[in-house]
């Protein structure tokens, strides 16, 4: 009856160590929101949109991972729509002032163009 009571303890071990190296991987890898602080730059484009506003945000350095987590987030804030894509953000509607705010409460530093 030892051997399937060994096999259990031996198994109870292998996960230990398993969450053990789980914990260190987490450590290490980058959190959410790891991109640092930037330097935005947030500006009223109308061109090629028929005369529709467009807000453009440009000067994001990092992966398009979390362009598009960045971008999906302000888009959830503002409630409008848009798109990402070259390092650079665009939200539908004149939305400066209110992506400003936004970008600088994260602690990102912002240059708002008029």
């Amino acid at each position: 009856m030892n051997d399937w009571k060994d096999q259990l303890s031996q198994l109870a071990e292998g996960e230990l160590h398993m969450k053990e190296e789980l914990d260190k991987l987490k450590e290490e890898a980058p959190q959410e929101g790891s991109f640092g602080k930037q330097h935005f730059r947030v500006e009223l484009d109308k061109a090629g949109r028929k005369g529709k506003q467009a807000t453009l945000i440009t000067g994001f350095e990092g992966d398009d991972e979390e362009l598009k987590q960045l971008a999906a987030e302000l888009k959830k804030c503002c409630g409008v729509g848009g798109s990402c894509r070259g390092g650079e953000i665009l939200i539908q509607g004149d939305l400066r002032d209110k992506i400003g705010e936004l970008l600088s409460q994260k602690g990102h530093k912002v240059k708002i163009i008029r």
